[in-house]
């Protein structure tokens, strides 16, 4: 998460010291903890000299905000058996109803990605669906725990109106519970939960970080996700919040071809600050590819000003990629914020003789 406020340089230390959580993992060395912190294969070295460079050298594009309400119908309250479709609500909120199972991500209903409603990023459009407009919830994928991912206010007015089941990186959950969330449960990269018979959701590595306060003390106690939810019409893929690697390709030997692949393409200026841990539309366009996704949806865009990219700027630099690849325009698409998509099921594999 890059912020970009609009005020003095104290205000940007506040916002990011304040309110950190308190997640914490316990567990044993593996190849991405080392016993007190999870890490990427590099570093992310990102601290307070980068940042102040940012924001004494930005140029921050043009974005204006409108916060109609969108007026699209209620979703079904379920989808059939066989069926997907997918809702992107808005930044990298989507509401997934596959095989009867309803889904969220990184649900964000707030009016700033901050740790309090007085400060912080506001958003610029308003959420593609009104909270009261969703269907039973029966799990929520966190990403991580950047406050445009993980909202614990909205978090817990699903808990109060929808009791689902939280799915989070390791680390995540003690704190979670503490807030109120009762059913917790913690993934590792490659660990897999099912929803029901049919439905499967697998932990999948990124490359990111954690940290709701900015101080190197606070730094990756819990881990960054991303998931594979497998169904028997193909799988789909949420990337959360991600630099390019070669994790897409990974996850993409282990599932794909993907049914669909949610991918961010937004808040990814200036490079030398960003590339380590956003996708530009471009590398998005390589996940796409690396994950043998039939289609693509692209997510964390046009919600919160972020960085330096004009609020348009990542739809038009997603067309200009895909161009360049070769793909046609309804492979990869820049949804309409509320709009519904029905996604097909992938063609069964011929049976062996």
């Amino acid at each position: 998460m890059i912020l970009q406020p609009r005020s003095a340089a104290l205000l940007v230390v506040l916002l990011l010291a304040a309110c950190a959580s308190g997640a914490r993992y316990q567990g044993p060395v593996s190849d991405h903890f080392d016993g007190e912190r999870f890490h990427n294969d590099e570093p992310f070295n990102v601290g307070w000299r980068e940042l102040w460079r940012y924001y004494r050298e930005r140029e921050p594009g043009e974005w204006t905000r409108d916060l109609t309400p969108p007026d699209f119908a209620d979703p079904p309250a379920r989808v059939a058996e066989g069926a997907l479709q997918v809702t992107v609500i808005n930044h990298a909120t989507v509401l997934i109803q596959i095989d009867g199972i309803n889904l969220l991500t990184d649900p964000v209903w707030s009016a700033r990605a901050s740790p309090v409603q007085w400060l912080g990023p506001k958003r610029f459009v308003a959420p593609g669906l009104r909270f009261e407009q969703l269907p039973p919830i029966d799990a929520v994928l966190i990403s991580h725990d950047h406050y445009d991912h993980l909202d614990l206010p909205t978090l817990q007015r699903l808990q109060a109106a929808h009791q689902p089941q939280f799915i989070v990186g390791l680390g995540e959950d003690g704190w979670l519970r503490e807030q109120g969330l009762e059913d917790v449960t913690a993934l590792d990269w490659g660990e897999p939960v099912a929803l029901n018979e049919r439905v499967t959701v697998h932990g999948q590595r990124s490359q990111h970080w954690t940290g709701r306060g900015f101080g190197k003390g606070q730094r990756n106690r819990s881990l960054w996700m991303a998931y594979a939810i497998t169904a028997p019409g193909g799988p789909v893929y949420f990337a959360g919040d991600t630099g390019y690697g070669d994790h897409f390709a990974d996850s993409g030997a282990a599932f794909g071809p993907f049914r669909l692949a949610l991918l961010p393409i937004g808040a990814y200026k200036p490079r030398w600050l960003t590339e380590y841990q956003h996708t530009s539309p471009e590398d998005a366009v390589q996940a796409h590819l690396d994950l043998a996704a039939v289609r693509s949806i692209a997510v964390h865009f046009g919600t919160f000003q972020l960085s330096e990219e004009a609020q348009i700027e990542p739809v038009d630099a997603l067309a200009v990629a895909r161009s360049a690849a070769g793909l046609p325009e309804n492979d990869f698409i820049a949804p309409t914020f509320g709009q519904p998509y029905a996604i097909a099921a992938l063609p069964a594999a011929p049976e062996l003789e």
